[in-house]
């Protein structure tokens, strides 16, 4: 059954990490994730990065009966790990950091981390915890209007860990980019991870180290 919050079928106003007055109507709650409808699109969005949730009067926004929910049925619990799921294969917009949310498809779901194919960035490995919020499209939307030629629903499949820890340590030795490249410092060849610090090689060849849980994404250019 669906967790009954008080402010179920409101209007209401989300502040979450990096991002603020997202507005729309409370369609869900469960026990790690919650589902905003603005009227267009419905934003999931996991309780870890929820600073703030506030009921709003706004007479603008006004929404007649309940949607239709693209993932699960109405009446079923919701999880974070099985909207992750759920999503696999959807043409979908993802928010993780900076002033950009970026778009793709999950095509993968591990213990910690998934992975999303975007035509900006290919596969990009995102940490489970760093996920600000996931908006689904219709059907029949498909990224930047591109055909399943330009832009192909299986890419070529990568060699995957159960851990984003174990998946990090895979690509030691390689060129990466973390965090989506939003600083040049998290870019480089990831000389060593150790002691919950990765030891980066920067363009001047001098060492950065980045702690583990500040590292969002990673994806090979």
């Amino acid at each position: 059954m669906k967790n009954q919050h008080p402010l179920l079928d409101s209007q209401v106003e989300l502040v979450i990490s990096g991002r603020a007055g997202i507005r729309g109507k409370l369609i869900d709650f469960g026990q790690d994730i919650l589902v905003l409808y603005n009227g267009i699109q419905f934003f999931y969005v996991p309780l870890i990065h929820l600073q703030q949730l506030r009921i709003v009067q706004d007479e603008e926004q006004t929404y007649s009966g309940t949607p239709e929910l693209p993932f699960e049925p109405y009446n079923d619990s919701i999880s974070f790990r099985k909207i992750l799921l759920n999503a696999k294969g959807m043409f979908s917009e993802i928010y993780i950091t900076g002033n950009q949310s970026i778009h793709g498809y999950v095509t993968a779901v591990m213990n910690d981390f998934f992975v999303f194919y975007s035509p900006i960035y290919h596969s990009v490995m995102i940490s489970m915890r760093h996920l600000k919020y996931l908006v689904p499209y219709n059907a029949n939307v498909t990224p930047y209007s591109l055909s399943s030629e330009q832009f192909p629903l299986k890419p070529t499949p990568l060699t995957l860990a159960r851990t984003f820890d174990q998946q990090l340590r895979k690509h030691i030795g390689q060129f990466v980019v973390l965090d989506l490249g939003e600083n040049p410092r998290k870019t480089g060849v990831l000389k060593n991870v150790d002691l919950n610090l990765l030891e980066l090689a920067d363009a001047s060849g001098s060492s950065v180290f980045i702690h583990y849980d500040h590292v969002k994404t990673i994806h090979l250019p």
